[in-house]
């Protein structure tokens, strides 16, 4: 009898857990009344760090806070999972309806993707807890309230949100972007809800700002709402750090470079610590071609947008060459001939060169030294000295004139000797150069003999006597905006030059002869190569205003006038306008 009662009180008590394990899953009874109960979270404002952010426009608010009413027997984080069941001591309800209200349908949608309740999963009191917290962490809501009103299956669940008013924007990271440009981008959001759409596009405006300045590399990294109403952005505008030169062959391998690079890096726009442009990494590409020692240039940068080194990456030409030769002309019979040219002397750029040519008839030389302008010494201007003594036939006037009998006037020979001097430096974005110059020209025949005058009597030379001397003062002004002066592919060249001479010496001559020149280069891919061909435009033009004489008149055609034929076999003028096109394949 004993061990039956005892089996007997078994079986009731294990009766009653199940009762009251099945009435805890299920607390909603059939005569059971709806009863709402309110989920609150204390909205609290994290505090920002000591930086030097620029704030764009400060508002001191604090974030508002509601007070927690807990809902009885739930102390316990129910995580959500396609099942009604939780295992945990929280319980767990099913969540019948789930309704979001206050906020845009774009907010609802942001809350949405943060909570774990949804209408049919389970959820809790502490569930509902973790929800508003997920919510208000987002930042782009100043409170939140989860409301869950009890039914037969279980809960429906409203949120109650309102959402933050954008008040002002503060920056950090940032050094070109001003307060004010961030202010009138972000304008229209000021005193608004806040909208992440809204929020995308002002980073995209403030991206395309950085673009349409030449801050390539800079841009946002970090859009960040807080309860407050502050919008804090975060910038990264490509700082440059190291400063580097690479020197390669001409099959991109790395190799020892004869160019000093403390003397390229003083030239360079771009420093360690400033802000990456385009614009002057393109203007320093344009200045290392313009030194006349490379065959290509490039630039490489390796980081991010907070900081990046660059590197210049740099072909040289080779710097000498020394040529031996000979040879037989109508002016000088044979001839020997031996040259010397350094581009680079010491590895600063600085320019020696000489030829000298030796036959029965003559001798003849040519000399020059320069050193270029350096924008590191705005106050000293670059030079070129020369000296030479050549003799050519002449390309103004035409011979094989048939005369009397048997006799023929053959083409003449023009003699020059002389030398000048011409000092270089930029005006206000103009190449400036000026120079004085002499030049003490001979008209000659074959023979050597002075030749004033052809047969018919017309003058040669603007003196009787077959020798002119001329002094001049010549100024040019030039604007190179050519990718490469040596081989351009795209931009433009334009130049102005005047030449005045001094009636001085033999002939006393006074004249000013005048010039302007304007080519355009544009790429293009008609033959889809894998480099663009290029189509050049040349206008140019010029005349001689007072004493002119005639081996001095513009003498059209050749390599810089019209290709294909020589100097002066198209015509020969005082003045002259040419215009001329081009296609041009690599």
């Amino acid at each position: 009898m004993l061990y039956k009662a005892l089996s007997i009180s078994t079986l009731v008590a294990l009766a009653l857990v199940e009762l009251t394990t099945q009435a805890l899953a299920n607390p909603n009874l059939t005569n059971s009344t709806k009863k709402n109960h309110v989920v609150t979270v204390e909205a609290a404002t994290t505090e920002s760090q000591n930086t030097n952010n620029v704030v764009v426009t400060t508002t001191p608010n604090s974030a508002q806070s509601t007070a927690v009413q807990p809902i009885p027997q739930a102390n316990e984080t129910a995580a959500r999972s396609g099942s009604n069941q939780t295992i945990t001591d929280d319980f767990a309800v099913t969540a019948t309806d789930v309704q979001i209200v206050g906020v845009s349908e774009e907010l609802q949608q942001v809350i949405r993707k943060q909570i774990s309740t949804y209408p049919g999963g389970s959820t809790s009191q502490s569930q509902l807890e973790k929800d508003v917290a997920a919510i208000l962490n987002t930042g782009l809501f100043a409170d939140a309230r989860a409301t869950p009103a009890n039914n037969q299956q279980g809960w429906d669940v409203v949120y109650q949100v309102t959402p933050v008013v954008v008040k002002s924007v503060q920056l950090s990271g940032n050094q070109v972007l001003t307060p004010e440009i961030a202010n009138d981008l972000f304008q229209s959001q000021l005193g608004n809800p806040i909208s992440p759409t809204n929020l995308n596009q002002g980073a995209a405006q403030l991206n395309q700002w950085y673009q349409d300045n030449g801050y390539a590399i800079a841009q946002v990294i970090a859009v960040q709402p807080t309860a407050n109403g502050v919008v804090k952005i975060e910038v990264a505008e490509g700082v440059i750090g190291d400063i580097n030169l690479r020197f390669l062959d001409e099959e991109g391998k790395p190799t020892e470079g004869r160019t000093r690079e403390d003397f390229l890096k003083d030239d360079l726009q771009l420093k360690s610590g400033d802000l990456f442009r385009m614009d002057v990494a393109q203007q320093d590409l344009r200045q290392l071609y313009q030194l006349g020692l490379f065959n290509q240039v490039d630039i490489s940068l390796n980081g991010d947008a907070k900081k990046m080194d660059v590197t210049y990456e740099l072909t040289e030409r080779a710097p000498r060459t020394v040529n031996v030769g000979g040879g037989y002309n109508d002016a000088n019979g044979i001839f020997g001939t031996i040259s010397y040219k350094d581009n680079n002397i010491g590895g600063v750029n600085q320019k020696l060169g000489f030829e000298l040519q030796l036959s029965p008839r003559d001798l003849q030389f040519e000399g020059n030294y320069g050193s270029p302008y350096r924008a590191s010494s705005p106050d000293k201007p670059g030079y070129n000295v020369e000296a030479f003594r050549r003799r050519t036939v002449s390309r103004t006037f035409e011979g094989d004139i048939p005369l009397e009998g048997d006799q023929e006037f053959e083409t003449p020979n023009e003699g020059h000797f002389g030398g000048g001097i011409t000092l270089t430096k930029p005006v206000n974005g103009w190449d400036t150069s000026v120079g004085l110059n002499y030049d003490r020209t001979s008209i000659r025949d074959r023979d050597g003999n002075l030749l004033p005058e052809d047969p018919l009597g017309n003058p040669l030379s603007f003196s009787d006597t077959g020798i002119d001397d001329l002094v001049s003062l010549s100024l040019e002004v030039a604007q190179d905006q050519r990718d490469n002066p040596i081989n351009p592919t795209q931009g433009s060249l334009l130049s102005f030059s005047t030449e005045q001479s001094l009636p001085i010496g033999s002939g006393n001559i006074l004249m000013n002869r005048l010039q302007a020149n304007y080519s355009h280069y544009l790429p293009v891919s008609l033959l889809n190569g894998e480099k663009s061909e290029v189509l050049a435009f040349n206008v140019q033009g010029g005349t001689t205003i007072g004493d002119l004489p005639p081996y001095r008149a513009f003498n059209l055609g050749g390599q810089n006038s019209v290709r294909g034929y020589g100097s002066g076999d198209v015509a020969t003028g005082r003045s002259y306008v040419l215009a001329s096109a081009e296609y041009r394949i690599p």
